[in-house]
This record gives C-alpha cells, structure tokens and sequence, in this order.
C-alpha cells in the first residue's frame, strides 16, 4: 500500500517567543516491510539553524533553532511510504522463557532489547499492571499468545475517550478508570508486559485517515497513534519485533497492519514525542495538530531522482550516528 502522510503542528504564542530549540520526530522510518519514498519538512519561521541525525534508536530527527521573535510557530511534514501487510510470525517461546532470558546473572548473556524490559518515565513496573496481566499471562502460554490476549483484553475492557486524559496522565490511572486515548492504552500494555518481566516498546505512527470501501475506520486516525511492539526472542534477528495495537485490537510482524505507518519507537512517549523543545518568551500558547494519511497510486510516486537523494539523506544521517 502506498501511502501518503501530511502531519502540520502550530503553536500560537502570546506574547511572542524569542528564541527557541525544538525536536521532531515526523520522518517515518524506512525498513525492509516500510520503504520511504519522500520527506519533506517545511517550518515556519524559517529556522536560523536545522540538522538530521539518528536517535540512540535508530529513529531520524530532525533538529532546528529559532532566533528570532515569533508570535506563531507552523511545522508541516510531509512524507509518502510504501507498506506490506504481515501477519504474526510462528513463535513457540513461552513468556517464562523470554521473563528467565532478560532475568540478570553474572557473565550471562545480554540482549540489546533487555533496556525494554525496566521500568521508564511513563512505564512503571507495578504490581497493579502484574494483576491485570496475569489473567493473559497463564503458566506455560506462548509469548505472543499471551501478548495477543492482553491486547484484546484492553480494547475491551477499556473506552477510548479524548477528553478523559492528558499527555502527562500516568498509566495508573487510565487503567484505573478504565478510559484514555491510543497512547494510554499503549503505555497500560507496556506497563503490564514490563511488569510480567517482558521486553517490549513504545511505537509512534500513523493510521490510514479514509479505510478501504466495506472496511471499519480505525480509533485514532485523525492524529498520530500509538501502539506496542513485543520482542519474541526465538525469531531470527533483526524479525523479532512484533507489533500490538489495543486500541484497536490489531496485530502483525513490525506493523499492526498495512495501513499504519511507523514514525519511532522507544521505552515511551517521552523518546519519540512528535515535537518537544525550549521556548524562551511565549507565556501561554494554543496547540493545534492535524494529519491526514491518504491512500494514493503509484503514479503519485517521486521520481527516481527524488529517492536516491533521499536514500542518500539517509546514508549521512547513519554515517554520522556512527
């Protein structure tokens, strides 16, 4: 499927900002099951300073300042990608395994996914997650059984609601009331997992905006959207992130579907919010955010010119991570 994605933010300040530095997260990532055809970034003022560079994920990002007062700022990403429609692989690992492999001994052997398994800013490890994971959780279930079951058990046992939270809500409290929007639910299910001893992380994308004819419009899709990845160890390597959505209840291998588009992933929200920064001025603000992912045809594509510079954009950008 070939789609296309038009994510703006804008804040409006009173009074006005005089300098500021912002982070963004807004260039989808690009892998074997998601190629990036095109990204542009267009910000408003013009920045005094911009830089791309990778995230300690392996996430783009771009960095830009602004030295000069301003009343608005106006960020508008624009990207098309290519995605492919996986199901779950075949995993036979039990959770205790997974749980016994990230479980610390001395000269043991170490997994790059074991920073996934504690505890995060928005991701505690509690015995209130444990209690509502362990009905999915029974002795000697599979990894991704029990990972499916949760998932399930959290699109129905919890409402989504947009006005019942806010970006600082802590995951204790969306479970206890039971309501919350697509990055509540994502933070309750990493808290369960984590809780359970299982690595798993934060996902930050996209979601088709107008479905398919006879399809169901998903939760979310007006905005960006969150979901879980689980890491299932006995996969081969560099296949062993498997992709939750309990807000809508849909699951696959590195993607809930086809119709979602990765941004980043990291221990939570906090790694890949969209956009985050340091204002100085600008009191009060008003935030307003709008995207739209569109199916479009392959005659919409960039040209080939248009993707070696942007395959070379992103061999600069590995190049000076490393």
């Amino acid at each position: 499927m070939r789609l296309r994605i038009t994510h703006q933010t804008r804040y409006d300040y009173q009074p006005a900002v005089e300098t500021a530095q912002h982070l963004a997260y807004l260039q989808p990532v690009s892998n074997p099951y998601q190629q990036l055809l095109s990204h542009t970034l267009s910000i408003s003022p013009t920045p005094a300073q911009m830089s791309q560079t990778l995230d300690v994920f392996g996430n783009p990002r771009c960095f830009f300042s602004l030295q000069t007062p301003h009343t608005v700022l106006d960020v508008v990403a624009r990207s098309v990608v290519t995605t492919r429609n996986r199901a779950l692989p075949p995993s036979s690992i039990g959770w205790e395994q997974t749980r016994a492999l990230f479980e610390y001994r001395s000269n043991g052997y170490f997994d790059s996914a074991n920073e996934f398994v504690f505890a995060s800013p928005f991701v505690p490890r509690e015995a209130a997650f444990a209690a509502y994971a362990s009905a999915s959780f029974s002795p000697g279930r599979g990894l991704l059984a029990a990972a499916t079951d949760l998932m399930q058990r959290i699109h129905r046992d919890l409402r989504y609601d947009s006005q019942s939270t806010q970006i600082n809500t802590p995951a204790r409290v969306a479970l206890a009331q039971r309501r919350g929007v697509c990055q509540d639910f994502a933070h309750i299910m990493l808290a369960c997992l984590r809780s359970m001893g299982v690595a798993a992380r934060y996902v930050s994308g996209y979601v088709l905006t107008e479905p398919a004819p006879g399809s169901v419009k998903l939760t979310g899709s007006d905005a960006s959207h969150a979901w879980v990845a689980v890491y299932a160890p006995d996969l081969p390597p560099g296949q062993r992130w498997c992709d939750f959505d309990p807000t809508n209840s849909r699951c696959g291998w590195h993607s809930p579907g086809e119709d979602y588009v990765t941004l980043a992933s990291g221990r939570d929200f906090a790694d890949v919010s969209p956009m985050r920064g340091v204002i100085h001025g600008g009191a009060s603000h008003t935030l307003f955010v709008a995207v739209t992912v569109e199916q479009v045809a392959d005659d919409t594509a960039p040209d080939l010119d248009a993707r070696a510079a942007l395959r070379d954009q992103t061999q600069s950008q590995t190049q000076t991570q490393n």
